[in-house]
């Protein structure tokens, strides 16, 4: 029984604290019964706080009466419950003024503060409840107030007293019985004519809510509560606001009812006085309720969950995450209180919706809404009672809950929500209630218990949900109300006008405490003489449920896939079957298998069968096997199933052991310590308890043997519940003794763990300090799977010396950390278990004696298993190094693992080459990996994968775990621009320091200080001695040769600058006079170069002396002299008439460092005004002729882009008045000058512009009529048509294709030039100022000279109409483009891993990548420029600096036009001439030095060998190098093995002294410094950079297809050959070839076949399938060298075979079926884009090589555009089958005309005889349908037949039209053509 209230109080408003009208005053209680408190609950303070939540205040008016119930918490967290009926009394001016006294000093001065006539002040009734019946008291209150008001005849104090001694009876017990009813339903009265009926709850343990969870609901919405619900679970801080007190208080209770069964625990307070608004900011999580009148004051809040019942929203601040329900259960949940709250909604769009859809009644609806939070929880912890751990019985059941095995078992580990659940207060609160297993139950338990079954067949299925979700919301309805009929109350309200006027009231009177008193005491006395309420508490056996379903991670339960676990199964019996070999090729299988759950179980159940008496000892290959996959098994479990893998392996590892040595044994665990899971307390706590009800489940067992003979398995806590129930009859010495055996075994097991622990903790070897590197140990966060190192005990010692400040690095250091790991495990679970604390301290004195034991039995295993034979690794291979390299550091071993491409691992068929053990060199030049796969299949192959250092872009650490390995291991991700990737994991035995400095060193080589430090410089230098000492030694040099150099152009150039180190410009004033003595040197080249060398020769070593000469050399003269862009004599005399001269303006660099010394300029333009206009140009790079039409003339000319300030300008209309200063001004005239001088140069421009306007008026018309002639520039548009072949285009439209439009980068003309506009479109434009037409002419000549610019640079400037040049405004890219397009390029040709989703293919990657886009755009810009050119107008390329996009347009339009630049000389010349010279910086864009390696790799250089790669593949017969030697270029250029591409100029490489060097100045012959003499010497010994198919046509200018689609992926960035590495070193193939040979040569008994198997991955197939050619040259080569003949060389051999093939094929006398190579000029005379592709890897043995180009007679189609004859033959020419036969035969021509000789085909394809005058003849001369054949009948000679021919050599061919005489070469060849058309005719 309990008191229905404990206190009545009466609070008012306290007048002598008051403050003003408005100030704040305050309560207090002016009487409270009973005055002494009571034993069991004391009087709450602060009740006047809470009676006026908003503050005590006096208002003018009387307010209606109000109740609400305020909830208060004591000091021991019981819950008061403070009903408060507060009223209004009036005060008359009396009582104010006896108040106002004390402050009658302060009016005095302001008498004019008007009182108001009459003020109200509050008063309350206070019932203060430890049970919550908010009904009951409003009731009883309200009562109170009528009787005061209405003034009813019962005295107050009877009233009172009788509340004050009303008891009624508690909840709980059995279901109500008949003659229980009286004990739930107390009617109560109060004495005056009332009673009310009180219900008391079936189950105390479930909430009672009313209908408060119902408002809620409708209050906030579904989501708003669900996010209110998980934040509470979750621990944060919830406040509600409310303009209604009692709503915050209804609130407050549905959100906890919802979270029965979880009782919260935190603050708790639904209405919060405004005085205390301070608790708002408190730091731990609360439920409070405030009042909306204090809003502004919750602003500032930043951690708290605001929710407003009156608006209805949940505002959650930025910084708090709530973690939601994990799915599906949050849509289930969502689901079901929609069709509660909402069930129209479901039926809302049916056509005939169901009558009544209404929602329940609001208190049903309540239960049904708490039903649904029922079943969640029922989801949620189903099962909990399996992972309960019963650690002790007696006394007291002490229970933990295995947190981990619950998640881990419901595959939720990863779910934040239910983490952060279980970890909180309120799952510890439900565990320590629900956790004990003899106790009353309630509907929970019965749900967790019986309907998880049901739970979980319906949980997908809304309906039925919502069946069970009503049947739970009548058991919770039944519940609150169980006999819901008598539900009577008859209470008195005050009358209507009481309430209404209220004038006379009295106040509220002082009661007599003695009379309530009295009617307290006698109730008491009363209750002490009757017999005491027994109520009898029905305990039982709490049902645990079905146990928990294990659950994989996708939430499936887990299907045994059963052919793993037999993988499993088999290899653990090989293994102790000793079949060794078995089990090693099993092994890769079962560590795959050990990923899921399922192997990882059946390993641990197959290990313990083969545990015999606690011990299995093994020999050290099965050892070996076993801790190999134990290893495996732990390190690939997630973190929450770590637990339950570690916990069945644990036993084992104890287990399982080698004998050593005589009584030394190892024991897995030694070998196994790795993991993080043995330094986390909670696993080892877990462990603990689990053993530890083990035991005591034994303990208790045993006593009941006797009993029960059936074999049912009694869990521990059905065991527990059985002895609870026992317990009171059990006698004190039986309850003694079963206290104390259950402590000692807990005792015991602390004993054991404390071994175990430190078997696992202590590493083999004690004296290496290895820590492990994770924060302190036990700390469950840091505990993560992922990084594992190289042992354990450390963390312990980390964290404990960082508290204590010290850190000793002592061994005992490993020894005193375990230690205290364990005596912390222990204190912990000791006093958890109630262990006695003699025994602890005993435990505390043991546990630094095991440990020291086991360190010294670890010593001997140490010792010993050091001299164990080391496990056999692959042997490191050494790699062959080049001349002149050496090793930086010795190979570390390694794992080579796979990385994104399928090819080696073997997915995709083939052998799985990766991942591959070995080692990995560093040498001075390249990255070498060698090893042999671990597959032992493939072991023995040789993997290899290599890359210059110098090439590496990018390198970044990576944590690798490899399937055949226990470990985690760190490793390496090296990537290549020379597109190679290294993924390698560095073994275990490789120290992490060394890792470290590998790295460095490779950062030390990668990026050396300066140029000098790169291989190219370094090689062949040995010892570190001999470098300085070189350094040294050259700079001294290098600072006289700069002297000099200074000294000289001090004396050319006067005074001006000489104290400048660095060169920087003068100002342009002085720098024009400075000049003039160079402008009047007139006299020849050659003089000049003499003269420069005389005043450097007096200083300069001889070496140097001839530097200057050979800058005439290397500036390309000769190719100048070819071109005839200037002469090189001696004589003083200049030929005038020359349009172009060489300038030496910049032979000491001074106009521009970039350029090279000599440069090409126009005859009229003196050197003065270079020096003028080079200031116009960015970099100084002023335009220089380059290259030469030697048909047209027209010049092509390269400089870099303008200066921003001289754009403008250079294309101001001359006429429009400037404001630009006149120096400005006289540049650009200079600059104007300068490109008029070369179109003057054009022999085209000299013609037309002959002052006689007549020629020029007539070559218009000409022009007009498309027969113009040849020289004359042509107008644009017409021109472009040409270019892209554009038949349908109307005028005007361009499209996104071909033509300028798209290079514009828009489909539109740029608006700019208005005019080119229209000369695009074809159409001539008005004169602008309107003039006659007659001018036209000029405008159609002017364009002599076509500027290339920046489309960005050239906005602004306008075009004048009478200038001779025109600007082409183009986009180009910039060079950041080019770099990310590179990187992305390197990712889609070489991943790093498998591609996230299958949709990131290979081509999408291709295409994002966007470099086929960029190589489009430089091939598109090259083919226009060509066509210019070749149509007679010069072309000047202005472009960025000038030393990218301008380089490579200008080599490519070079390439196209000039076949010379094909040739072998002529690349080398072009690369030479254009990219070194002309400086472009191949330092700098390679990133080579520590300077460049901020501004990364951008491979402009790579991008123009790829477009000429693009235009190979269309046209292979115009080249002389093959695609090999673009590779080998493209390797190299970034390899840094030759100075070659190194340095950004000619004054760089000059300045380094690297540009000249001397031919007998070579250290060491073998070292080559230059790539160019490197690919001359290894041309001489293969052919391997020959392309066979050469076969030029004169003067071929190439127009080859630039769209995306013509456009291929260069192999160059896919090829990975695994057997060698990269081919382009080939000194290390040689060697590894002589190698091979010497292997192969020992004497092989077996026979041997000739084939072998080629692996694309693996083997370089141009090496093992060498093309036919090259086969036979090799053929040839061994043959002679074993017949002991001098070979020749391949060359020789082929310019022969070659010959003899032409005269051969003049005589014509052979059919076509040849064993010899079959070289026709078929291919000769078609477009080349569609011929033949023979690359040097495959060629088909049906393509016929055309390798004679003298026959070709017939010119090119028209436009480039092969005539579908052509194509046709081309298509017969290579494809045999359609020849079906064919030779020569003699035919008779018509009527007297005679016998001739023609070639024939026969046709299978066709079904046609085809005739022709010769074999090479493409014309068709007659061709006979088969179809027309009747017969072939064998002939007679006639008249005029060839002699000496047998008869039977003649046949005759009859079709419908006429006869056909053939003559054969004899009877055999004709009976085989008779038989071949007989074969046609039958086949037809």
């Amino acid at each position: 029984m309990a008191r229905l209230a404990d206190y009545f109080v009466v609070v008012g408003y306290d007048l002598d604290k008051r403050g003003g009208l408005e100030g704040e005053g305050q309560g207090r209680i002016f009487q409270r019964f009973p005055e002494k408190d009571w034993e069991d609950s004391p009087f709450p303070q602060g009740i006047e706080l809470f009676c006026q939540p908003s503050g005590w205040q006096l208002v003018p008016e009387r307010q209606p009466a109000s109740f609400f119930v305020a909830v208060l918490t004591d000091i021991n967290s019981e819950r008061h419950y403070c009903a408060c009926f507060t009223f209004w009394e009036g005060l008359d001016n009396l009582q104010l003024k006896k108040a106002e006294p004390s402050e009658v000093d302060e009016v005095d001065e302001e008498p004019a503060v008007i009182q108001p006539a009459k003020l109200f002040a509050p008063k309350s009734l206070v019932l203060v409840s430890r049970l919550d019946y908010t009904e009951v008291f409003r009731n009883c209150l309200g009562l109170i107030y009528t009787i005061h008001v209405d003034g009813l005849s019962v005295p107050l104090e009877t009233v009172i007293g009788n509340l004050l001694t009303c008891v009624i009876p508690i909840a709980g017990g059995s279901q109500p019985g008949q003659e229980e009813r009286e004990e739930r339903l107390r009617t109560i009265t109060l004495g005056a004519g009332d009673r009310q009926v009180i219900q008391t709850p079936i189950s105390d343990s479930l909430p009672v809510s009313g209908s408060s969870v119902a408002q809620l609901f409708r209050q906030l919405g579904i989501i708003n509560v669900l996010y209110l619900f998980c934040a509470a679970l979750t621990e944060h801080k919830i406040l509600f606001l409310s303009s209604s007190y009692q709503r915050l208080t209804d609130a407050c209770r549905g959100l906890l009812a919802i979270m029965f069964p979880l009782k919260y625990s935190f603050t708790y307070v639904p209405i919060l006085p405004g005085k205390l608004l301070e608790v708002l900011s408190t730091p731990t999580p609360f439920i409070i309720g405030v009042n909306s009148f204090f809003r502004s004051e919750t602003q500032e809040l930043l951690d708290v969950i605001i929710a407003d019942l009156d608006g209805g929203t949940v505002t959650i601040p930025e910084c708090v995450h709530i973690s939601l329900l994990p799915e599906p259960l949050l849509q289930q949940t969502q689901t079901a209180l929609s069709m509660v709250l909402d069930p129209e909604l479901e039926v809302a769009d049916q056509a005939f919706p169901p009558v009544s859809t209404q929602p329940s009644a609001l208190k049903i609806q309540d239960k049904e809404i708490r039903a649904v939070f029922l079943w969640l929880f029922a989801r949620l912890f189903q099962g909990y009672r399996w992972c309960l751990h019963i650690i002790r019985i007696h006394p007291e059941p002490v229970i933990r809950f295995h947190k981990a095995a619950f998640l881990g078992q419901k595959a939720l580990s990863e779910d934040d929500f239910l983490m952060k659940v279980l970890d909180g207060m309120a799952f510890a609160g439900f565990v320590s209630e629900r956790g004990p297993p003899y106790r009353a139950t309630d509907l929970f338990d019965e749900l967790v218990a019986n309907e998880g079954e049901r739970i979980r067949q319906e949980e997908a299925c809304p309906h039925k949900v919502m069946n069970h979700v009503k049947e739970l919301a009548e058991q919770l309805f039944k519940n609150e109300n169980p006999y819901p009929a008598v539900a009577m109350h008859k209470v008195q309200r005050p009358s209507e006008n009481t309430q209404s006027t209220g004038q006379n009231q009295t106040p509220f009177p002082v009661l007599e405490e003695v009379t309530v008193q009295l009617y307290i005491d006698h109730a008491a006395a009363k209750l002490k003489t009757a017999p005491p309420v027994v109520k009898a508490e029905l305990k039982g056996m709490v049902p645990s449920g079905p146990p928990l379903d294990i659950v994989d991670r996708n939430g499936n339960v887990m299907a045994n896939s059963a052919r793993r676990l037999e993988v499993v199964r088999n290899c653990i019996t090989y293994i102790f079957e000793n079949k060794m070999l078995e089990a090693k090729k099993l092994m890769p299988a079962v560590l795959r298998a050990l990923k899921g759950r399922a192997a990882r179980v059946c390993l641990t159940q197959e290990l313990n069968q083969h545990v015999l008496q606690n011990r299995a000892v093994l020999d050290d290959q099965q050892f070996d096997y076993i801790v190999r996959m134990m290893n495996c098994t732990l390190q690939d479990c997630s973190h929450m199933d770590e637990h339950g893998i570690a916990a069945a392996l644990l036993p084992l590892v104890t287990a399982f052991c080698r004998k050593l040595g005589a009584g030394i044994t190892q024991f897995a665990y030694s070998c196994v310590q790795e993991h993080m899971v043995w330094t986390n307390m909670q696993f080892w706590e877990a462990m603990f308890y689990s053993d530890v009800q083990n035991h005591i489940r034994a303990l208790y067992l045993e006593t009941e043997d006797v009993n029960k003979q059936n074999n049912l398995v009694i869990s521990a806590l059905e065991l527990a519940s059985e002895q609870n129930r026992l317990w009171p009859t059990l006698s004190k010495e039986m309850q003694t003794e079963r206290v104390q055996k259950e402590e000692s075994t807990v005792f015991s097991q602390a004993i054991h763990y404390a071994n175990r622990m430190s078997y696992l903790l202590l590493p083999l070897d004690t004296s290496k300090n290895r820590l492990l590197r994770s924060s302190g140990l036990g700390d469950v966060e840091s505990v993560s799977n992922s990084y594992v190192t190289n042992s354990i005990a450390g963390s312990m010692a980390e964290s404990y010396d960082t508290e204590s400040g010290f850190e000793d690095a002592e061994s005992s250091d490993v020894a005193n950390s375990v230690v205290r790991f364990i005596n912390r495990f222990v204190d912990k679970v000791c006093n958890e278990s109630g262990v006695t604390n003699e025994h602890l301290k005993a435990l505390h004195t043991m546990i630094p004696d095991i440990v020291q034991m086991h360190i010294e039995t670890l010593d001997a295993v140490h010792r010993e298993s050091k001299r164990l034979p080391p496990i056999q690794k692959p042997k490191l291979l050494t790699p062959t190094l080049l001349p002149g390299e050496e090793l930086v550091m010795d190979g570390m071993r390694v794992h080579l693992i796979p990385d994104g491409r399928d090819e080696a691992t073997g997915v995709m068929g083939g052998p799985p080459l990766l991942p591959a053990e070995g080692a990995i060199f560093l040498t001075t030049y390249r990255l070498i990996f060698k090893g042999t796969p671990t597959d032992p299949l493939v072991g023995e192959q040789v993997v290899t994968r290599s890359f210059p250092i110098a090439s590496l872009t990018k390198e970044k650490r990576i944590s690798v775990s490899l399937p055949t390995d226990q470990f985690v291991q760190e490793g390496l991700q090296l990537r290549s621009c020379t597109f190679q990737l290294m993924k390698i994991a560095f073994d275990e035995e490789v120290a992490s320091d060394l890792s470290e400095v590998f790295r460095k060193h490779m950062h030390k080589l990668r990026y050396p200080q300066h140029v000098k430090g790169t291989f190219a410089f370094t090689v062949g230098q040995c010892g570190k001695m001999v470098v300085e000492h070189k350094t040294k030694d050259k700079n001294q040099s290098l600072k006289t040769l700069s002297k000099n150099l200074v000294k000289s152009a001090k004396r050319t150039i006067g005074r001006q600058y000489v104290t400048r180190k660095k060169y920087s410009p003068p100002s342009w004033e002085n720098r024009s006079s400075l000049q003039s003595e160079l402008d009047e040197d007139e006299i020849s080249v050659s003089e000049e170069v003499d003269q420069s060398t005389l005043t450097l020769s007096s200083t300069i070593r001889s070496s140097d002396r001839q530097t200057m000469s050979n800058v005439v050399e290397r500036a390309c003269c000769r190719d100048y002299q070819r071109l005839g862009l200037g002469t090189l004599s001696n004589s003083l005399t200049r030929s005038k008439n020359e349009p172009f001269r060489i300038s030496t303006a910049n032979r000491i660099y001074t106009v521009c460092r970039s350029y090279p010394g000599l440069l090409i300029v126009p005859q009229s333009i003196p050197d003065s005004t270079i020096h003028r206009i080079c200031r116009c140009y960015r970099q100084n790079r002023f335009p220089v002729v380059c290259w030469r039409n030697s048909r047209t003339k027209a010049v092509l000319l390269r400089s870099a882009g303008l200066h921003a300030k001289g754009v403008v300008g250079f294309f101001k209309s001359p006429n429009a008045p400037t404001a630009v200063p006149s120096q400005a001004d006289s540049t650009s005239l200079e600059q104007e000058k300068y490109l008029q001088a070369i179109i003057s140069s054009m022999p085209s421009y000299s013609e037309n512009s002959g002052r006689n306007t007549l020629s020029g008026f007539t070559s218009t018309h000409m022009s007009t009529s498309d027969s113009s002639d040849k020289l004359r520039p042509p107008k644009i548009g017409a021109l472009m048509k040409q270019v892209m072949a554009a038949k349908e285009d109307t005028p005007g439209t361009f499209s996104r294709g071909g033509k300028w439009g798209s290079i514009r980068g828009s489909g539109r003309l740029s608006a700019y030039n208005p005019d080119v506009g229209t000369r695009l479109a074809g159409k001539e434009s008005p004169q602008p100022n309107g003039g006659p037409s007659e001018a036209l002419f000029l405008r159609q000549q002017k364009t002599y000279l076509y500027i290339i610019g920046d489309k960005a640079q050239l906005k602004g400037g306008k075009q004048d109409s009478f200038q001779q040049w025109e600007v082409v405004p183009i986009e180009v890219c910039d060079v950041r483009q080019v770099k990310n397009s590179f990187k992305k390029l390197m990712k889609a040709c070489v991943p790093s891993s498998q591609p996230p989703t299958p949709e990131m293919s290979f081509l999408r990657c291709l295409e994002d990548s966007e470099w086929m886009v960029l190589l489009h755009r430089v091939l598109q810009v090259s083919v226009q420029v060509v066509e210019l050119l070749d149509q007679g107008s010069s072309v000047m390329v202005s472009l960025e600096d000038g030393w990218d996009v301008t380089t490579q347009v200008v080599s490519l339009v070079q390439l196209l036009s000039d076949p010379y630049y094909r040739t072998f000389d002529g690349f080398r010349l072009l690369v030479e001439k254009e990219w070194l010279s002309f400086g472009h910086r191949f330092s700098h864009r390679g990133a080579q030095t520590l300077g460049s390696q901020s501004s990364g790799f951008t491979p402009v250089f790579l991008q123009f060998l790829d477009c000429v790669h693009q235009i190979h593949l269309q046209f292979p017969m115009e080249f002389e190098f093959s695609q090999y030697y673009l590779k080998f270029l493209a390797y190299h250029y970034v390899s840094n093995r030759f100075r070659t591409f190194l340095l950004d100029s000619d004054y760089e490489r000059i300045e380094l002294g690297v540009l000249y060097e001397e031919k007998g100045d070579r250290k060491s012959p073998q070292v080559c410094k230059s790539v160019w003499d490197y690919i001359d010497r290894l041309h001489k010994k293969t052919p391997v950079f020959y392309n066979y198919m050469f076969c030029p046509e004169e003067d071929e200018v190439l127009r080859p297809y630039t769209f995306i689609s013509n456009l291929k992926v260069w192999d160059f960035y896919m090829e990975d050959p695994l057997s060698e590495g990269p081919s382009y070193d080939w000194e290390g193939r040689s060697r590894q070839e002589r190698m091979a040979e010497e292997t192969a040569d020992k004497p092989d008994t077996g026979p041997k076949s000739q084939r072998r198997i080629v692996w694309p991955c693996y083997d370089s197939l141009s090496k093992v399938v060498p093309d036919a050619i090259t086969k036979l040259l090799e053929d040839l080569q061994s043959l002679e060298s074993e017949l002991g003949q001098m070979s020749e060389k391949w060359k020789d051999t082929w310019d022969k075979i070659k010959t003899t093939q032409r005269t051969e094929t003049k005589l014509e006398s052979r059919p076509s079926f040849s064993s010899s190579l079959l070289m026709s000029s078929n291919l000769s005379h078609q477009r080349r884009s569609q011929g033949v592709y023979l690359q040097e890897s495959s060629v088909g043995s049906s393509i016929n090589l055309a390798l004679d180009c003298e026959a070709s007679s017939t010119s090119t189609p028209v436009a480039g555009r092969p005539s579908t004859s052509t194509l046709y033959s081309q298509f017969q020419s290579t494809e045999s089958e359609n020849r079906s036969f064919e030779g020569i035969l003699y035919k008779k021509g018509a009527l007297l005309k005679p016998w001739k000789p023609r070639w024939f085909v026969l046709d299978k394809t066709k079904h046609q005889l085809r005739y022709y005058e010769s074999r090479q003849d493409k014309e068709c001369k007659g061709v006979i349908e088969l179809a027309d054949v009747e017969s072939v009948t064998p002939g007679t000679p006639t008249m005029g037949a060839p002699k000496n021919i047998e008869e039977k050599a003649f046949f005759d061919l009859k079709t419908t039209k006429r006869v056909y005489y053939f003559c054969a070469q004899d009877s055999q060849n004709a009976q085989l053509w008779v038989d071949s058309v007989q074969s046609c005719l039958s086949d037809a």
